[in-house]
């Protein structure tokens, strides 16, 4: 092993335990440093003697291959922190990457859906699946998404238990194992109710067999033991088709920004949606009113009248 390379599991070991980092972003962590030890394994260097040149040699190479600024980004802030933790455990006298600029990251909105887009996509919810258990499924899934604004992480975890009695509320685990409450509308509760009644169904027949009961809302029989979001992500997709709607501007991270953008532009207060979909700063919130703001200056230009005679004049 070069030199350096066994900072990374301490690393991850201290994020997970320090921050609370959840298993996805642990995960993201632990691929930008190996790509970096990667690197610099192939280029005779080590991370515990890589200087600031070294680092920005990698960054120009990144660049070099065509990847975006935002993962050129992420790459570094990776590196920095890896850095920051051999500093702080005497691992290294110095941090080569604190004084690197990273590629600034472009301000980009989050894509959204129309209203009426939403609506083609749950009702073709109901239709897609081979059998009634997939489309109660597919059903509950997305109205869930859709009501509540959840992460895909949070939603295909949910343990069954917090779905029982009919809430009015379910309790989620986000980020950090933080914990929030996030209300049902009655859509949403018809389709979780539906949805338990045909799990409940399948779970007794299973028994009758030997299986053991699943603790998740949506099981799965692979390992994971629940939905995994690659296969709910295509779900998605075939959705998306079902409805007319574009499957490219279609995923399950669209559905989350439409839920924020949909209740923001029906006068709904930013931090009581900041407290929905879980994030720790009002900050990463506020990129929601650029999208509502925009979509209103848009509608302005369309359909003003003053904005029409302006066009006109212009034609003349």
């Amino acid at each position: 092993m070069t030199p350096g390379r066994g900072w990374i599991e301490p690393f991850l070991e201290a994020r997970a335990a320090e921050l609370g980092a959840a298993a996805n972003t642990l995960a993201a962590y632990r691929r930008d440093l190996d790509d970096f030890a990667g690197w610099l394994d192939r280029n005779a260097l080590a991370l515990a003697t890589a200087t600031q040149a070294d680092i920005e040699a990698y960054l120009v190479d990144l660049d070099a291959q065509g990847l975006a600024a935002s993962t050129r980004a992420r790459r570094l802030s990776a590196i920095r922190q890896l850095y920051v933790f051999a500093f702080e455990d005497r691992l290294r006298d110095d941090n080569p990457a604190a004084r690197i600029r990273g590629p600034g990251r472009a301000k980009r909105l989050p894509k959204t859906l129309s209203e009426a887009d939403v609506d083609r996509l749950l009702a073709a919810a109901r239709d897609v699946g081979r059998n009634a258990a997939d489309r109660g499924r597919n059903t509950c899934l997305m109205e869930l998404l859709y009501a509540t604004g959840m992460r895909v992480t949070e939603l295909v975890t949910l343990p069954v238990a917090a779905a029982r009695g009919n809430p009015e509320m379910l309790l989620v685990r986000g980020k950090g194992g933080k914990e929030r409450m996030v209300p049902l509308s009655p859509p949403a509760r018809a389709a979780l109710t539906d949805w338990l009644a045909l799990r409940d169904r399948a779970e007794e027949a299973g028994r009758a067999e030997g299986k053991p009961p699943s603790p998740f809302l949506f099981p799965s029989r692979g390992k994971l033991g629940h939905l995994t979001r690659n296969r709910f992500y295509l779900l998605v997709k075939e959705m998306a088709v079902a409805a007319g709607v574009s499957p490219a501007s279609v995923t399950p991270h669209t559905l989350r920004h439409a839920f924020a953008t949909h209740l923001l532009a029906r006068g709904a207060d930013l931090r009581a949606i900041q407290v929905l979909l879980g994030h720790a700063d009002v900050a990463t919130t506020e990129i929601y009113t650029h999208v509502v703001d925009e979509r209103l200056r848009t509608l302005v230009e369309e359909h003003h009248p003053l904005a029409k005679a302006a066009a006109t004049r212009g034609e003349d």
